[in-house]
């Protein structure tokens, strides 16, 4: 039996209905006509492909670290601005 070769844009719009829209590997394939076990794999290279490589999780971690100290910075200075908001709202009324 001969191996079918699919289109490289085929394969990315298969595996986009899987991880991207949420629909069941044994129903894209059954509505593309494409064995089960051909999709999966093609899921997990996806999947193994989207792993960041070490550098770029430390990249990934130093950003985190920054993002959630700047979140925490900005909650303090909210929490502060609503403090003084009802402050001055109680000494107007």
């Amino acid at each position: 039996m001969e191996r079918k070769k699919y289109a490289a844009e085929f394969k990315s719009e298969a595996v986009k209905q899987v991880i991207d829209k949420g629909h069941a590997v044994v129903d894209v394939a059954k509505r593309l006509g494409i064995p089960e076990g051909v999709l999966y794999g093609w899921v997990n290279k996806f999947k193994k492909s989207e792993q960041p490589h070490s550098s770029d999780l430390k990249t990934l971690q130093a950003e985190m670290v920054k993002l959630k100290a700047e979140l925490r910075r900005t909650t303090e200075e909210r929490d502060i601005l609503k403090k003084a908001a009802a402050y001055f709202a109680k000494q107007s009324g």
